[in-house]
C-alpha cells in the first residue's frame, strides 16, 4: 500500500501531463483523480493502523543497493501517520485550488505538483536514512519549478534563495547521513543505513555532535526557523497561492519530523548535549516570528512569520525531550497545516477582492456582506491563536507541559509567544474584514467552488478540536520510543549534577 500511495501522484501528473498534451483530458481533471485517490489510501492506512501494535506498520523492505547496506524500506508509525494524511488531504485542497486558475503550460504544473506530493510522502515514509536523504533533495526540484516558472514577481530571486539555502543543507545532511553509515559499521561488520538497525548502533559523542549539527541546519532550513528563514519571504510572496498552501502546510513539516524520526533516535547524546542550543533556537523563532508577524502589512507575510513562531513551538516540544512536549510537537505539525493552508487560500480570496493586494490597509469591510468567508475565516484564526477548545490549545498545552518539567524559564519566555499570536491573528482578521471597505474592495460572498477547497480544511481544524486523541493515541508509543533514550540521558545528567 505505502508505495502505491507514495508513487501515485506523480504517476497522475505525468498521466496528466501525457493525457493534456494529447488532448485528451484536462490536466487538472486528471490530477484532481490521482490527488483524491491518493488521500483515499491515507484514509485506508489510519483504518487499517493498530494503535495497540508496536514498531512500525505496513513495512515494505527490498534491499536497494546491497554493496552499499541501502534498503528501500518504507514503513508507518504514530509519527507519521497523520503527516502522511495531512499530505494528501492539503495536495487535494491544493490541486483544487489550482484548478480554479489558468496555467501556462498546465500539464507541465500539475505533473511538478504530482512530483512534490510524491517527494514528500516518500520522505515521510522512508525508514532508510539514505532513501530518506533522496526523498528529502528531490522535493528541491518541483518546487524550485513551481515557483520559479508560475511564481509571482520576484520569482527569480525568490528561487534563488530557496535553492541556495535549500540546497546547502541538503550538502551538508548527506555528508552527515553517509558519516552515519560508515561511522556506526563495527569492524568486519555490514554497513546498513537502515534507521531501526542504526540506532542500535553506538557513535562516539564526538562524532554525534558534529553530525547532529549537519542535520540540524538541514531540517532548521527546511522549516524555516530563525536565523536560517531569509528565503521564506521571497519565497512566499512570489509562490501560487496552491503551491504555498503545501510549501508551508506541509514541507515545513518535513525538518520537524526529521529530529523525530533521525536525530533524536540516533544521536541522543548530542540531542541532550545541544539541548539548549535548540531551545534557544526555538524561542528565537517564536518571539522574532511574532513579532515580524505583528509589524506586517502584507497578509501574506503575518502568516509566514506566523508559521516561524509556530514551528518555533514545534521545536521547543521536540527538545523538551520529554514524552508530553513530543507529542504536542506531532499534534501541533498536524494543526499548523490545517490552518496555514486555508489561511493561504481565504488571504487570496480577500486579495481578489482588494484590486489584487493583500495589503491590510487595502482591505477591509466585508464581513456584513460575505457571511460565511467571514465564518470560516473567524474559525480558522480562532484555532491559530490556540483558543480553548481547539486542538491548536491542546498541542501548545502539551508542549509547554513538558518545556515546564525540562527546562521551565524557556517555558515561561515561550508563554510570551501564546499572547503575541492572539495580538497579530485578531489584528489580521480585524483589518481584513471589519475595518472601514477599502477604496477598491468588492463585497461579494465566495463561490461554491472556493468553498470546495475550504470547507474540508476546516472540517478537519473541527475534528481535531472535538478529538484531538484522535492523533495522541496513534501517536502516544511511537513517540515515547522516539524520545525515550534522550530523556533517559537528560534524567541521568540531572542526577549526577545533584550528587555531592
Amino acid at each position: 500500500m505505502l508505495s502505491t500511495l507514495v508513487f501515485l501522484p506523480a504517476a497522475g501528473g505525468l498521466a496528466a501531463a501525457l493525457l493534456c498534451r494529447w488532448g485528451i483530458f484536462r490536466a487538472g481533471r486528471v490530477a484532481i483523480v490521482f490527488a483524491l485517490a491518493t488521500f483515499g489510501l491515507s484514509i485506508a492506512l489510519l483504518v487499517d493502523f493498530d494503535s495497540g501494535q508496536r514498531g512500525l506498520q505496513q513495512v515494505e523492505d527490498f534491499t536497494w543497493i546491497s554493496e552499499l547496506g541501502i534498503h528501500y524500506k518504507l514503513g508507518v508509525d504514530g509519527i507519521n501517520l497523520f503527516l502522511i494524511l495531512l499530505t494528501t488531504l492539503l495536495w487535494v485542497a491544493s490541486t483544487a485550488g489550482s484548478l480554479l486558475q489558468s496555467w501556462e503550460k498546465p500539464g507541465l504544473y500539475f505533473m511538478m505538483l504530482g512530483l512534490a506530493e510524491t517527494a514528500t510522502l516518500g520522505a515521510f515514509c522512508a525508514q532508510d536514512l539514505a532513501l530518506f536523504v533522496l526523498f528529502f533533495d528531490l522535493m528541491l526540484v518541483p518546487f524550485y519549478f513551481l515557483i520559479g516558472i508560475w511564481g509571482g514577481p520576484g520569482r527569480v530571486q525568490a528561487t534563488t534563495k530557496f535553492v541556495i539555502y535549500t540546497l546547502v543543507g541538503s550538502l551538508l545532511m548527506l555528508v552527515a547521513a553517509i558519516a552515519t553509515g560508515i561511522l556506526s559499521t563495527p569492524d568486519g561488520g555490514q554497513t546498513t543505513f537502515v534507521i531501526s538497525e542504526l540506532a542500535q548502533r553506538h557513535l562516539s559523542t564526538g562524532t554525534q555532535e558534529w553530525i547532529f549539527l549537519f542535520f540540524a541546519a538541514a531540517f532548521l532550513v527546511k522549516m524555516p526557523a530563525f536565523p536560517l528563514h531569509a528565503w521564506m519571504p521571497d519565497a512566499y510572496r512570489a509562490a501560487p497561492t496552491p503551491v504555498l498552501a503545501v510549501l508551508s502546510g506541509v514541507l515545513s513539516k518535513v525538518g520537524a519530523y526529521g529530529f523525530l524520526r533521525i536525530v533524536l533516535p540516533l544521536f541522543p547524546d548530542a540531542s541532550v548535549h545541544f539541548q539548549e542550543l535548540l531551545l534557544m533556537i526555538a524561542l528565537a523563532s517564536i518571539l522574532y516570528g511574532s513579532v515580524m508577524a505583528f509589524t506586517q502589512t502584507s497578509a501574506i507575510l503575518v502568516v509566514g512569520y506566523s508559521s516561524i513562531a509556530q514551528l518555533g513551538f514545534i521545536t521547543l516540544g521536540i527538545f523538551a525531550l520529554r514524552e508530553e512536549g513530543a507529542q504536542g510537537a506531532v499534534l501541533q505539525m498536524v494543526n499548523h497545516g490545517l490552518v496555514v493552508a486555508p489561511l493561504f487560500f481565504i488571504i487570496a480570496l480577500l486579495a481578489a477582492r482588494a484590486g489584487d493586494t493583500d495589503d491590510l490597509r487595502e482591505m477591509g469591510g466585508i464581513a456584513f456582506r460575505a457571511p460565511v468567508l467571514a465564518a470560516l475565516f473567524l474559525i480558522v484564526a480562532l484555532a491559530t491563536l490556540a483558543m480553548p477548545g481547539s486542538a491548536n490549545f491542546v498541542g501548545e498545552f502539551l508542549i509547554l507541559t513538558g518545556v515546564l518539567k525540562a527546562k521551565i524559564v524557556f517555558a515561561l519566555v515561550a508563554g510570551i509567544g501564546v499572547a503575541l499570536a492572539a495580538v497579530y491573528t485578531i489584528r489580521l482578521y480585524q483589518r481584513s474584514m471589519h475595518n472601514p471597505v477599502g477604496e477598491a474592495v468588492e463585497s461579494r460572498e465566495m463561490s461554491v467552488r472556493d468553498g470546495l477547497v475550504l470547507v474540508p480544511t476546516v472540517a478537519a481544524i473541527l475534528v481535531l478540536a472535538l478529538y484531538p486523541q484522535l492523533v495522541l493515541k496513534r501517536s502516544e508509543e511511537s513517540v515515547s520510543n522516539s524520545v525515550q533514550q534522550a530523556h533517559s540521558l537528560t534524567i541521568g545528567s540531572q542526577t549526577a549534577e545533584v550528587r555531592p
